[in-house]
């Protein structure tokens, strides 16, 4: 008999548990981390997407590890483009992060397989409607063309960053021309009824 009682009272805390963490929004949370774990498990893109549309790979002048004035080191390259842009994502994933800081002003990072995060930097605004936990494939728009932070004075452009555990890439050797998207026949609908009329 205490066994059962016991069990009810266990079963009790898991609903009162299980209640709070759909009222709180916790539980999303955490399927949001387990996303991230499972993504961990997965093996990195080889090959990402250029983030905008309209630029060539060959385009990009290769700004990984170019000094800056404060003694720091470029994490990542500069991808110019005129103010206003859409950025896509290079990958697909989970949206890790919007925010903004002192070098990279408006920002937005995403998650993907092996744990790697990408990021972008000095958007002049950030897409409607996003938000952290968001799924993102390569035909989502995350923000727009800018030079917030420390960009400021210089020529719009997206600066484009990749991070693992052991530190930032360079992105420049896994960027692939985006190709526009290819229109798609679609089969002969039968005529409307009214046409017939």
């Amino acid at each position: 008999m205490r066994w059962v009682k016991r069990l009810s009272k266990v079963f009790a805390v898991l609903a009162v548990a299980l209640f709070l963490l759909v009222v709180t929004g916790a539980s999303d949370t955490l399927a949001f981390y387990a996303r991230v774990i499972k993504l961990y498990t997965q093996e990195p893109d080889t090959k990402l997407a250029m983030p905008l549309e309209n630029v060539a790979k060959s385009g990009i002048a290769d700004t990984w590890q170019a000094p800056r004035g404060d003694g720091r080191r470029h994490e990542g390259q500069d991808i110019f483009a005129p103010r206003g842009t859409p950025i896509l994502s290079a990958t697909s994933g989970y949206i890790y992060k919007i925010g903004e800081n002192n070098l990279g002003g408006q920002t937005v990072s995403v998650i993907s397989k092996g744990g790697r995060v990408y990021y972008y930097a000095h958007l002049d605004s950030y897409a409607r409607n996003i938000h952290v936990g968001d799924r993102v494939s390569t035909r989502s728009v995350l923000g727009y063309v800018g030079t917030t932070g420390n960009a400021q004075g210089t020529p719009p452009h997206l600066h484009f960053g990749i991070y693992t555990w052991t530190g930032p890439i360079n992105p420049l050797p896994l960027l692939n021309d985006r190709t526009p998207p290819t229109a798609t026949s679609t089969p002969r609908r039968q005529r409307n009824r009214l046409s017939v009329l």
